[in-house]
């Protein structure tokens, strides 16, 4: 992969590359939709990753060649949000440099050829990815030696700012910190961080990620009624996110709060509190090395994501229902083992499961036949987060 890329730069730009860069996807291990209402979360680094061989410019301009698509170029003379770029690589490139002056670094310009193997769409951030790629890149040619959540909160920025998608800062930080990692986006607080040092197949499971075959394109609406929905409850309380708002008090005023917003944001509210403890459960049972417990906590967590927070069909989906349909295929041929439940934003995507070692071939096998060939991705945690690979020249 890294030699192709090296020779597919200097194809495109006519010169060899200076450095090799990467970033990985990540899987939430528990947390859904938790991390935008200031809430905490269990996630992890995997072994997919979007790749960058890069060679710095003496003037303010990236040029950035993905595998398969048009070369896109961004004057960095701009790096304030540009309407009409929203949705596009461009806005994501231009966010990232962004934010890099906005704390006082001057963006550096380069040329890069970009591949990945984060699969689009899935579930596993390849957006997150390609921002903390872009972060890690400009970190190392400015000599900002900013540590990886500020990278994180840069690829947010750009992603919710320039890029026009709110989303929490999950994804991005668990691609930059790496490894297992418990978060907690408590607000009004610096996101307080845990590395957790765990080895699943030494425990018997594999981790496995299923493609349902239904892409995120077209969803923004239904990610954005989560958040939406949740502020409204919030506000019912004079608060911007629901980790502000004490449950006993949600809990006391609930016909009220149902009145004033709506059954589904109600439902949503009771996921988000249920979740948070499923987090800090979870995290216990790593750290004790309780595999049993922590399967206990993702069975939970998968079932209130499907019955509480509802990310599993898309609106007005009544035919095409493929996550829900992924999830009921999983959990059948696991028969009461391991662990099966939607992860990241959901309504399309990927499911994740953990299987047992033992079973882990029949268990592809029989989801390979219902969903199609190769739905299954059997995944390593990856201990880095963005990381440059390679000095070349």
């Amino acid at each position: 992969m890294y030699e192709a890329l090296k020779e597919q730069f200097r194809e495109v730009f006519g010169t060899a590359p200076a450095f090799l860069f990467s970033a990985p996807g990540r899987t939430e291990l528990c947390g859904n939709h938790t991390d935008h209402q200031g809430g905490m979360v269990l996630a992890a680094a995997v072994n997919l990753e979007t790749a960058a061989a890069v060679r710095p410019r003496e003037d303010a301009r990236i040029r950035l060649k993905s595998e398969g698509y048009p070369m896109c170029e961004v004057s960095l003379d701009v790096l304030e949000p540009v309407e009409e770029e929203k949705g596009t690589t461009a806005s994501l490139i231009r966010g990232v440099a962004g934010g890099f002056a906005e704390r006082g670094f001057r963006p550096v310009g380069f040329d890069a050829c970009v591949c990945s193997s984060v699969l689009t769409g899935s579930g596993l951030s390849s957006s997150a990815a390609f921002e903390v790629l872009l972060g890690t890149v400009e970190n190392y040619l400015t000599g900002a030696d900013l540590p990886a959540l500020e990278i994180a909160r840069i690829g947010q920025g750009a992603e919710n700012r320039y890029y026009g998608k709110p989303s929490g800062l999950l994804d991005q930080a668990a691609a930059a910190s790496g490894g297992v990692v418990w978060l907690d986006f408590a607000p009004g607080c610096e996101t307080a961080s845990e590395s957790i040092d765990v080895d699943f197949e030494k425990f018997g499971y594999a981790l496995v990620v299923i493609d349902s075959g239904a892409d995120h394109a077209d969803l923004t609406a239904d990610y954005a009624a989560i958040p939406g929905e949740l502020g409204e409850v919030s506000a019912f309380f004079g608060r911007k996110v629901l980790r502000e708002v004490p449950e006993e008090e949600f809990y006391r005023q609930l016909p009220e709060v149902r009145k004033a917003s709506c059954d589904r944001a109600v439902l949503r509210a009771m996921h988000i509190y249920d979740e948070n403890r499923r987090v800090q459960l979870a995290r216990a049972a790593l750290k004790r090395g309780d595999m049993e417990d922590f399967l206990r906590q993702l069975k939970a967590s998968g079932r209130s994501s499907q019955l509480l927070l509802q990310n599993i069909i898309a609106s007005g989906a009544t035919r095409e229902q493929a996550l829900s349909y992924a999830l009921a295929c999983a959990e059948r041929i696991l028969d009461g083992e391991g662990a099966s439940r939607v992860q990241g934003g959901g309504f399309a995507g990927t499911i994740q499961a953990f299987v047992p070692l033992d079973r882990l071939e029949g268990f592809c096998a029989e989801m390979d036949r219902l969903l199609g060939a190769r739905s299954c991705h059997v995944l390593s945690v990856r201990p880095q987060g963005g990381v440059l690979l390679e000095v070349i020249a």
